[in-house]
């Protein structure tokens, strides 16, 4: 037992600490996220921000995939969503969608004649945080330590589009090449949504509520992916789900009774 518990520590560390990294801004992000009613905005700039990755990949290397290029096309892609979003405020979500749908058909196009591509384009859908390596986390945890910073010094200044859009944008395409798009959607959905009655009745009970989601699914998920041998990214999108939607029965019972 401790002998299983020791491996489990020494190869869980990396993805663990991933997944810390991106729920550190993950987390805070859905909640402005399902606050302004923008669900969608995240799979349409992460497919973006995948787009940028799959165009750059023959300059990447396996420590240091080309996340500057999936930063670039996803500041690219927040300036389209925001510029729709201001002129026709009504067919938003759709719009979105259709940006969403755009990336993922050009995304198909661009790797169609790679005979890898179909291997590259499942590697930044599903994700595969399980052997991600820690020297590719620096990008990531350089924007989350950023992240903070500006939080801690203004902590409404994500509130304003100015800076919610090229923040969001930045943030969620450093995500995507350690975590793939599937788990950086769940990070940022699954624990909002399962912490949102706690958050009604106490906001600050509610945001730990969030992270405490996040942490668990992902612990979780991890475990179970390694043990069974399961893909690791669509093993911890699940168990976060399964998570944030008991947490959020027992709380909504919580405070019925």
């Amino acid at each position: 037992m401790i002998d299983l518990a020791l491996e489990l520590g020494s190869v869980l560390a990396p993805p663990f600490i991933a997944g810390i990294l991106a729920l550190l801004t993950q987390v805070p992000l859905g909640k402005q996220v399902l606050r302004r009613g923008i669900v969608f905005i995240d799979l349409a700039i992460a497919q973006i921000a995948a787009l940028g990755v799959l165009a750059t990949s023959g300059w990447a290397t396996d420590t240091s995939p080309a996340w500057w290029a999936g930063t670039l096309a996803a500041l690219a892609g927040a300036l389209l969503v925001a510029s729709l979003a201001r002129r026709w405020p009504e067919q938003r979500e759709a719009l979105i969608g259709l940006v969403y749908v755009g990336g993922a058909a050009a995304a198909i196009l661009w790797v169609s004649a790679d005979p890898h591509g179909a291997q590259k384009l499942r590697a930044l859908l599903a994700g595969d945080i399980l052997w991600v390596r820690m020297e590719s986390l620096w990008p990531l945890a350089l924007g989350s330590a950023l992240f903070w910073v500006v939080t801690g010094l203004k902590p409404r200044a994500f509130d304003h589009d100015a800076l919610f859009y090229p923040a969001f944008a930045i943030l969620v395409s450093l995500s995507v090449p350690v975590l793939g798009l599937y788990l950086v959607f769940a990070a940022l959905i699954a624990p909002a949504l399962g912490a949102s009655p706690q958050r009604q009745a106490n906001p600050p009970r509610g945001r730990w509520a969030a992270f405490a989601i996040g942490l668990i699914g992902l612990l979780t998920g991890l475990t179970v992916s390694y043990l069974v041998d399961y893909p690791s990214g669509p093993t911890v999108v699940l168990a976060l789900i399964a998570t944030a939607a008991v947490s959020g029965a027992l709380a909504a019972v919580r405070l019925r009774a």
